[in-house]
């Protein structure tokens, strides 16, 4: 694997929400939103970020972009030709970064500023970094706007008056609009109908292939990521608990919750059966996690040095990475049944 490739690093990435209560507002616990994550991505790839609501898959997206600010951790970027640490950067130097990462929202309603035109809209990010003659600024949405799928006239309209997919449109162009180089796509289909979904996803692919993109894409429905991901994250309560190709991944899981969400993707076979893994309890708290592995309390293979001894992210075979303590001793079941 050409490691010299990598265009993105995280190392250690924590997130820990302070917990306050009382008159004074003491701090009395954090939630560990995003509690030591590792990952990498390679120049030109799409990497999905999976996993329950809650496991801290947007917070990580945000931190990478510095929307939030890491209370530790490494988010190293390769600009040219060197790694520069993100975390480090003072908000005055963020500036020439935010034109090199952007990102699409999940929501298409509310990440559109009703009172502003569509032109306003995807102009707006080179406004702010010192485009100001307006015959650039139109003549630069029109080539976006096209570059979506959308014409030049939609330019003076506002966002009411356009379907999900249409806005979702909207917010790639506007991701596009600095050129960047790396992309965190936060859901970007989750809020559209099934036909639409298709669709969007086709543009993404399309806009990579012609630009060179890096994509971050986070998400929960498995089977879009599937389709759309190079390799595939699967994060757990604010860590990441495996790391593979797509197909490895998706065949060969070595994490029982890897196993567990690959049991819920609809079979499009009527005939194959599906063995649902249906997890007990909920997820716990990332105010007071478990001891050891953090999944063990749901997991059906778990034993009492998993609830004492926590595993470390490792890799078990050429890219391919877990943490789990029996990874080599499982046999877990893949995307089209039992493994063999």
């Amino acid at each position: 694997m050409d490691y010299t490739n990598i265009i993105l690093e995280v190392r250690n990435l924590k997130m820990h929400f302070p917990i306050k209560a009382g008159f004074f507002r003491k701090v009395v616990g954090h939630v560990r939103a995003v509690d030591g994550v590792n990952l990498h991505l390679f120049e030109g790839e799409t990497l999905g970020l999976v996993g329950e609501s809650g496991c801290g898959k947007t917070t990580t997206g945000r931190l990478i972009l510095r929307a939030l600010d890491p209370t530790e951790g490494e988010i190293l970027y390769r600009r040219n030709g060197s790694m520069m640490d993100i975390a480090s950067l003072s908000k005055s130097d963020l500036k020439s970064f935010r034109k090199e990462m952007q990102i699409i929202f999940q929501d298409p309603y509310s990440s559109l500023n009703p009172r502003m035109t569509v032109l306003d809209i995807i102009s707006e990010p080179l406004v702010i970094h010192g485009v100001h003659d307006r015959k650039v600024l139109r003549d630069r949405v029109v080539e976006l706007l096209e570059m979506v799928g959308l014409k030049a006239q939609h330019m003076t309209r506002y966002p009411y008056a356009f379907s999900g997919g249409q806005r979702q449109r909207l917010g790639i162009a506007r991701a596009l609009a600095l050129q960047p180089k790396v992309i965190v796509a936060d859901e970007p289909v989750s809020a559209l109908d099934v036909s639409i979904q298709a669709q969007v996803i086709n543009l993404l692919g399309d806009l990579q292939d012609e630009f060179g993109l890096t994509y971050l894409f986070i998400a929960h429905d498995l089977s879009v990521v599937e389709h759309i991901s190079d390799r595939v994250a699967v994060m757990y309560l604010g860590k990441i608990v495996e790391l593979a190709e797509s197909s490895e991944l998706f065949l060969n899981p070595l994490h029982p919750y890897t196993e567990a969400l690959l049991s819920a993707v609809p079979r499009t076979d009527p005939d194959q059966k599906s063995n649902r893994i249906l997890l007990p309890g909920d997820v716990p708290s990332p105010a007071d996690p478990p001891s050891g592995c953090k999944f063990h309390p749901r997991c059906r293979y778990a034993n009492e040095h998993c609830a004492a001894v926590e595993p470390e992210l490792r890799e078990v075979s050429p890219g391919h990475f877990v943490s789990c303590h029996f990874a080599e001793e499982l046999n877990l079941a893949g995307i089209h049944g039992q493994n063999q």
